[in-house]
């Protein structure tokens, strides 16, 4: 039987990703459009909202928090000889790459830090002084918009999900929805376009199942 997985990712996620990154470099417009439900021709209307603040907050301390636990839980059962959460060396270098990777190196270094895509925010069509660039094409403009790293931080807690012995779908469930709730406070800032936070949701969903296959040399089967 033909497996529906390429490198532990399924078929449909690498079809999802390619077809609206082709969507997004061809229909701009669909960017613009998200991005105009959230402004009302002056300003961002949720930016600085309680909510809007929150998620965007949120992330950076949540995120350290999972990692200060992981490596304690990790020092603990090595120098104890114990198996809490059954925190091993392959499992702590599972999250290392995870959380280093795809939102550290792809999407903060290679790419924010160098494709020069202006914000929602910065362009002359949402009251700045830029000009709006699609997708995935670089940009002279200095501007850090491509991709968002709050959303592919957000969403990397799905590694922590995918290590879960019980209730996995109801974590990574959790996961997927916190990254979400980022992503939609990044939009609805003029932090970032829809593109945005969808190129970095699959950039980590795709890394994520890539390592797991290599640490573990089995599929997460979710």
């Amino acid at each position: 039987m033909i497996k529906n997985r390429f490198l532990n990712v399924p078929f449909y996620i690498w079809l999802s990703f390619i077809v609206l990154s082709l969507i997004f470099v061809f229909l701009p417009e669909i960017d613009i459009f998200v991005s105009n439900l959230f402004y009302d021709g002056t300003i961002f209307t949720a930016k600085h909202t309680f909510l809007e603040e929150f998620f965007y907050r949120s992330v950076q301390p949540l995120i350290l928090l999972f990692s200060i636990i992981t490596i304690l839980i990790f020092f603990y059962n090595l120098f104890m000889k114990k198996t809490l959460l059954n925190i091993n060396a392959k499992k702590f270098l599972y999250l290392f790459l995870v959380l280093s990777i795809a939102p550290g190196l792809i999407v903060n270094v290679i790419l924010k830090d160098n494709w020069g895509r202006p914000r929602p925010a910065q362009t002359t069509k949402f009251g700045g002084e830029m000009s709006f660039k699609p997708a995935f094409i670089p940009s002279n403009q200095d501007g850090y918009s491509f991709s968002s790293g709050h959303a592919a931080a957000a969403f990397s807690l799905m590694g922590f999900a995918l290590l879960a012995k019980r209730r996995k779908k109801l974590w990574i469930g959790l996961a997927l929805t916190y990254g979400t709730f980022v992503s939609v406070a990044r939009i609805a800032s003029g932090g970032h376009f829809f593109s945005d936070v969808v190129t970095s949701f699959f950039l980590v969903y795709i890394f994520t199942h890539i390592f797991y296959k290599l640490i573990f040399k089995e599929d997460s089967n979710v």
